[in-house]
């Protein structure tokens, strides 16, 4: 619709989590150095972030980082029972059809991890939206399966990904024996003003213009109302180039990007 009035060659501000759009804000950066670093050590990291901040993306870009001797497991939807868990992770590691019991459920496991360790391979289990998990019996499934492990380093690498209800939850006592052994902590924190409009111009670049689709006035409005979360700055942006293709306005200003942020229920 409004890509060929403003130049573009895609939609710059989809809500998918492309990792070519990525902007690596100095907080984004620090945040996958430490992803990085947890998967090269073998570590169990924790990152939590509110929600929209781009940590999703992150553990795309990051699984685009991997090479051959990693083998990333990607979790989506951890509303899963201590035993649903097991097999799921059995599945994703190649066992055709897991056990029914638990208890050789935990055996195969470790069979399969022990194995890609001999073939050189390193399963990175990332677990999103963490917060999820539905009781303390999967988390302390996670817990012991950190004790797959030789005398010198772990079998793989573990990283939970969060809402802030996460790290609050396993600041409670009963959650203390998998806290301990988290070894990278990081959250993720908004954008400033700064990094907003660089963000804008950087999803626009990909996109393919560099022209200034929003005046000074448009990015300030849509820094106030997204407060620099980059999923309500998608939306915000998205909708005012609707907006301002409907009205036909180059380029877009601060009067459409405020009927936009009225329209989804920004404005007080």
């Amino acid at each position: 619709m409004y890509e060929e009035y403003y130049g573009l060659k895609s939609r710059p501000f989809s809500k998918t989590p492309d990792p070519k759009f990525l902007f690596m804000s100095k907080e984004h950066n620090e945040a996958l150095a430490r992803l990085q670093y947890g998967v090269e050590e073998r570590e169990l990291v924790l990152m939590t972030g509110e929600i929209g901040t781009g940590k999703t993306t992150l553990s795309r870009a990051l699984i685009d980082t991997l090479d051959e001797n990693f083998k990333p497991i990607l979790i989506i939807n951890p509303r899963l029972s201590p035993t649903q868990f097991l097999k799921l992770l059995a599945k994703r590691l190649g066992i055709e059809k897991p056990s029914y019991f638990k208890a050789d459920l935990v055996e195969e496991v470790s069979e399969a991890l022990y194995s890609h360790y001999e073939k050189g391979i390193c399963p990175v289990i990332i677990i999103d939206e963490a917060q999820l998990i539905p009781g303390k019996g999967t988390f302390d499934e996670i817990r012991l399966l950190t004790n797959c492990q030789l005398d010198d380093q772990s079998l793989f690498s573990l990283i939970l990904i969060g809402q802030p209800e996460l790290r609050k939850r396993l600041a409670k006592k009963h959650y203390e024996p998998l806290l301990q052994r988290v070894s990278i902590h990081y959250h993720l924190k908004q954008l400033d003003f700064d990094e907003t409009c660089s963000y804008i111009k950087h999803r626009l670049s990909v996109a393919g213009t560099d022209d200034e689709i929003f005046t000074e006035e448009a990015l300030e409005e849509i820094f106030k109302y997204s407060e620099g979360v980059p999923r309500k700055i998608n939306n915000l942006a998205a909708n005012s180039l609707l907006e301002g293709f409907g009205k036909e306005v180059s380029p877009i200003g601060r009067d459409v990007v405020f009927d936009v942020a009225q329209d989804m229920y920004l404005v007080d």
